[in-house]
C-alpha cells in the first residue's frame, strides 16, 4: 500500500526488449542453441534476449469429435469423478459398503454424458474436431545489450 510519504512500488508492466542484434535464426531451438553456445563461451548471457518476430497462433487439427468419442471421454471423466465422491462417502458413512462407491460412480457417468452431449450438441457440427494451439514467431532475434554485443556477434559467428 502507498500513502502520501512512500514512493511509488515498480510494476510489472510488459517492455519491449532492449539490445542490438547478433543473430537471427529461423527456429527457436536454433536461437536457444546459440544462447547455450554464448554461455559454453562463458559470455553474459543476462545480457541476452531471444525475441519472437512477427508472431503466429498455429492451430493444427489432432482428431476428428464423434458423438462416440464425446461420450466416451465425459464416461471417463465422469467415472473418475463419481469414484471419487464414492470413495469419499463410503469412508465417511459408517456401514455403508460398496453403495455410495456404485452411486458415485454410476452418478458421475450419468452427469458428465449429459453435460458433453448438451455442449457438443450444441454445436450442431460447427467445430467437429479436436486441435492444438501453439504460438510461433516466423523468426527468432537474439539480442544483446550494446557493451557485449560485438563480442557475442563474434562468438556466434564461429557457430
Amino acid at each position: 500500500m502507498t500513502t502520501a510519504f512512500s514512493p511509488p512500488q515498480p510494476t510489472n508492466l510488459p517492455t519491449l526488449p532492449e539490445g542490438w542484434p547478433i543473430g537471427s535464426y529461423d527456429t527457436y531451438e536454433q536461437a536457444q542453441r546459440a544462447v547455450d553456445h554464448l554461455a559454453d563461451s562463458e559470455f553474459p548471457v543476462q545480457d541476452v534476449t531471444i525475441v519472437g518476430v512477427e508472431p503466429m497462433i498455429v492451430e493444427r487439427g489432432a482428431a476428428r469429435l464423434t458423438w462416440g468419442r464425446v461420450l466416451g471421454a465425459a464416461a471417463a471423466s465422469g467415472a473418475w469423478l463419481g469414484l471419487f465422491v464414492g470413495l469419499l462417502l463410503t469412508m465417511f458413512t459408517a456401514g455403508a459398503g460398496l453403495y455410495p462407491l456404485v452411486i458415485g460412480l454410476v452418478s458421475g457417468i450419468a452427469f458428465a454424458m449429459a453435460a458433453a452431449a448438451v455442449r457438443y450438441g450444441s454445436t450442431r457440427g460447427k467445430r467437429d474436431f479436436v486441435s492444438r494451439s501453439q504460438l510461433v514467431a516466423r523468426r527468432y532475434d537474439v539480442l544483446c545489450k550494446p557493451r557485449n554485443a560485438e563480442l557475442g556477434r563474434t562468438l556466434l559467428v564461429a557457430l
